[in-house]
């Protein structure tokens, strides 16, 4: 008869299993990426926040998804990296640790798709209706649409997590290299079809609200720029739409590829390569992709470092 540990406040964390002459050119990666996504995501939101220039509802809302990208890396990132030194039987987590981290993972993916759909409205409003973006897009607007895409993600991973935490556990072991809401309720023994059903229907929720949307707005988007012979919107049109597209496929398909390789245990590692890329392809990607495609962003960059070559430039003539 098999022994278990009911309601363990202690679990432990499998990680990421590599072999040892690979743990540090693999530790390096996940570090050097981390700091990147550190560096140059806060970098966008302070040069975003200095600039009035950048005072604009579009990277506004882009701060938002460099706060998620942080947010949703630090979470899970620094952790990864400890347990990378530690060896499999010291990789240990409380039982409320894992439940942060899971909620966090989740809002993160959440968030990003929720943000990058409120995203596509503002260049919908911006390109289909450009006399009366300003009306439209105002502050009281953009909170608004703030509000609503981390309240969303809010609710819906409260119900997922809040479904598995009601759930007694008679294991300890998490198989992943973080804690996720499908490792958490792997851990119970009881009957988990009310959290299969909630997990299925959020996610085609979730991904046909944020499918569908984009599809729609871009669209119409097409369909304006078709019709109309300025091509000075148009080609604003193709460069600001061009960059969101690409940033939502990114995410797309790494949260495709991380839910579809969860169906096969047999591809445990490619699961795990694929719920951290999850987290650091959009991350690393997203700040790189605005900031070549934005003239506002880099101007704004060039401007602000050259300002400060000039203080620099002064403070040594006058020593």
């Amino acid at each position: 008869m098999e022994n278990y540990t009911y309601n363990s406040y202690t679990l432990q964390l499998e990680g990421l299993i590599v072999s040892k002459e690979s743990t540090y050119p693999v530790f390096l990666f996940f570090f050097f990426s981390y700091l990147f996504i550190m560096i140059a995501n806060v970098g966008i939101a302070v040069l975003v926040f200095i600039d009035k220039n950048l005072h604009q509802p579009m990277y506004v809302l882009f701060c938002n998804l460099t706060f998620n990208d942080v947010l949703g890396n630090s979470i899970m990132v620094p952790r990864l990296l400890l347990d990378m030194l530690r060896p499999p039987s010291e990789r240990i987590i409380t039982y409320n640790e894992c439940v942060v981290q899971a909620f966090v993972s989740h809002m993160f993916g959440t968030t990003s798709l929720t943000v990058l759909m409120i995203m596509a409205f503002d260049r919908y409003v911006a390109i289909c209706n450009p006399l009366r973006y300003a009306a439209i897009m105002t502050k009281k607007m953009v909170i608004k649409l703030t509000v609503s895409a981390w309240g969303v993600a809010f609710v819906l991973v409260g119900i997922l997590l809040g479904l598995t935490i009601r759930l007694n556990r008679c294991r300890t072991l998490i198989q992943n290299p973080y804690c996720d809401n499908a490792s958490l309720f792997k851990l119970s023994c009881e009957d988990v079809s009310i959290n299969n059903v909630y997990g299925l229907a959020f996610t085609v929720v979730l991904f046909t609200s944020s499918i569908g949307s984009t599809v729609l707005t871009y669209t119409k988007i097409t369909v304006v720029c078709l019709t109309s012979n300025n091509k000075s919107l148009n080609s604003k049109a193709l460069k600001t739409c061009s960059t969101h597209l690409i940033i939502y496929l990114i995410l797309l398909v790494s949260g495709m590829s991380n839910i579809v390789l969860h169906r096969f245990p047999q591809y445990t590692t490619y699961r795990k390569l694929s719920s951290i890329m999850f987290h650091i392809v959009p991350g690393s990607l997203n700040p790189i992709i605005y900031g070549l495609q934005s003239k506002e962003i880099k101007g704004a960059w060039h401007k602000h470092r050259g300002a400060g070559q000039i203080i620099t430039n002064e403070e040594g003539t006058l020593c």
